[in-house]
């Protein structure tokens, strides 16, 4: 996006089902898992700048012997960071012992993270600051083997608050706004229940059923258990992605198929979604079984993840981006009435590119059924030369934009900052005819309408159209995000500036009143969660008036070219993205109670002058 928000957290696990000497044996080294962890997290590096963490369990050891090992890192590089100093270990040791690579039993005990169970993460700080310690994997240790606990995943809770409270833990400064602290020590607090009323073995199974079903939110999580089970489960939304592989060697699961298909080379239906609500339940003996944990709900995938956050490499995903832009056309055609010789289409910035060919596609299947409806007219009545100009009429499309990855902008004045902002992206001079040409340009998703404001809108002026479109692939944000992405606050959105903009110059803001009561006695009532009450505020306005607003809103002072913003409809964005429907953010239909409670807090907090998050 122009407007880049957090990006989802990455997850990777792996449970490797035979001796180290048997990975020596047929991969030719003892760190098969290792190297495929690594592999799995660098396949998922887009889902995670901001931190990255390992945490490995070593089946079978003596008493006293260290078995769970964690490893983090902040560092601007953290998944080769952490790598690195894994390698350093391994050096260190084979400096004073050169032969002990073959013999996989000693390695396995000296080295720390060469482990059967081993888990990744990928952080995006949806809370707190970037700092090591809110890295997962979080770790509760315990001088029992069975009740030492490691928890990494992708999700947000909105009630983690409760959650401490049922546990009776103080969970101290770092950790009180951590949601995944909140969700290890629920975890804990079954584990050692069940370890405490068992003694042949942990059931996983019912841990998970009393735990999971205190939490609200959506989440693909997995956990590694000193009794060497192992677990991996999805809300029952299916809110946030979650794949898996087995084959009789391992057992891997992540947070994009494409990833596990890269890191071992398999067939895309080799690799199999796990449902909402169930889990992947591995035992300390390398035997699984995928059991239903929760009631399946109505199925809520986050379409963000198609739009935007997962990598496009996976086939499905680069074939709904591609008819997410394939399914605008006929509404720009409209826009520009048809006039595609004096329109010239591109992109930014190049996430947005699949969105961008499947929008060509669509606008190239338009023209050539023009030119058989014309060549058809013609009858007889043509030569070569009006053949070939009409068989030869193209689509324009043009590089106009090209990001300068040099480019910092590192003055703190804003006045100074914005002006450097503006040279972030270079243009492409001579591709534009001045005060003719219309340029329609398509975007991910328009988030704050800050960059387009600030750089893109000048930038593409500079050129001298007639006019410019900005095109969104998807639809206008107007409600925060409780289930992974950091969008909590209802002022950063346009889409609402828009609408306030329009209640203000309608003189409806007693609407904004209303509103605020309305949430205020909700409070009061302890009924927050019962109704979406921000989307009154959008009610007395059509999408095309607030598309017109925020187009007002992104267009700076001195812009010659009119500007225009179009949008993907809600139901083009389900037909591209069927299997993903969850649109929250879109429409306000919050999958979970949470979610009501969230939009009205952050709402709350709006009206009340608070730059804060909503949960």
């Amino acid at each position: 996006m122009s407007d880049a928000i957090k990006h989802e957290c990455g997850l990777a696990f792996i449970r490797l089902r035979k001796p180290f000497s048997y990975y020596q044996q047929k991969y030719g080294t003892v760190f098969f898992g290792l190297n495929k962890l690594y592999l799995l997290m660098e396949k998922q590096h887009n889902r995670g700048q901001d931190g990255a963490g390992i945490a490995t369990v070593k089946l079978n050891t003596e008493p006293g012997v260290p078995f769970m090992h964690r490893l983090r890192s902040s560092a601007p590089q953290a998944i080769g960071d952490i790598f690195s100093k894994v390698r350093d270990e391994i050096n260190e040791i084979e400096k004073y012992q050169p032969e002990i690579t073959k013999y996989p039993g000693l390695m396995k005990g000296h080295v720390r993270f060469l482990g059967e169970l081993l888990l990744g993460h990928l952080r995006y700080a949806t809370q707190g600051k970037n700092n090591v310690e809110l890295c997962h994997p979080f770790v509760r240790h315990n001088t029992i083997p069975a009740r030492n606990l490691a928890i990494a995943g992708n999700f947000n809770l909105v009630n983690a608050e409760e959650l401490f409270k049922f546990v009776g833990v103080d969970p101290g400064e770092v950790h009180r706004n951590s949601d995944l602290a909140a969700m290890l020590e629920v975890v804990y607090h079954f584990l050692c229940q069940e370890d405490e009323e068992r003694r042949n073995g942990l059931d996983v199974k019912h841990i998970l059923r009393q735990a999971f079903s205190m939490f609200d939110g959506g989440y693909h999580v997995c956990g590694l258990m000193g009794s060497g089970d192992s677990f991996v489960i999805r809300d029952p939304h299916g809110i946030r992605p979650s794949y898996y592989y087995i084959n009789e060697d391992v057992i891997v699961a992540a947070s994009e198929r494409a990833a596990i298909r890269t890191a071992f080379n398999v067939g895309e239906n080799e690799v199999l979604e796990l449902m909402p609500g169930n889990a992947l339940i591995v035992k300390n003996d390398g035997e699984y079984s995928i059991e239903q944990i929760l009631e399946p709900q109505e199925r809520k995938a986050c379409s963000f993840e198609r739009i935007y956050f997962s990598r496009g490499n996976d086939e499905k995903i680069y074939k709904e981006r591609s008819n997410l832009g394939y399914n605008l056309s006929e509404t720009i055609l409209k826009a520009i009435d048809n006039d595609l010789r004096n329109t010239i289409f591109s992109f930014i910035p190049n996430t947005a590119e699949v969105a961008f060919y499947g929008l060509i596609k669509g606008l190239e299947d338009y023209l050539n059924r023009i030119k058989i409806e014309r060549i058809l007219s013609w009858g007889k009545d043509f030569d070569e030369s009006k053949l070939s100009e009409m068989v030869n009429r193209r689509v324009r499309i043009d590089k106009i934009a090209i990001k300068d990855v040099k480019m910092r902008t590192f003055i703190a004045e804003d006045s100074g900052r914005n002006e450097m902002v503006q040279h972030v992206y270079d243009i492409t001079y001579g591709t534009v005819r001045p005060g003719i040409d219309t340029l329609a340009v398509i975007d991910d998703s328009i988030v704050r309408g800050t960059t387009l404001r600030e750089s893109i809108i000048k930038m593409l002026d500079r050129l001298g159209p007639k006019r410019i479109i900005i095109i969104s692939s998807a639809p206008q944000i107007r409600y925060p995000d409780c289930y992974g992405i950091d969008m909590s606050k209802m002022g950063d959105f346009v889409a609402f500036q828009a609408a306030i903009a329009l209640l203000k110059e309608q003189g409806k803001e007693y609407i904004l009143q209303e509103a605020y009561g309305l949430c205020k006695e909700l409070q009061r009532t302890n009924t927050l969660h019962a109704q979406n009450v921000v989307r009154n505020i959008y009610k007395p306005f059509t999408t095309e008036e607030i598309s017109a607003k925020i187009a007002q809103i992104i267009t700076p002072a001195g812009i010659n070219a009119k500007v225009d913003v179009i949008y993907q409809s809600i139901e083009n964005l389900h037909k591209a993205c069927p299997n993903n429907l969850g649109d929250w953010y879109f429409t306000g239909n919050y999958p979970t109670p949470g979610g009501n409670r969230v939009v009205n807090k952050a709402f709350m907090n709006y009206m009340e002058g608070r730059n804060e998050r909503g949960y």
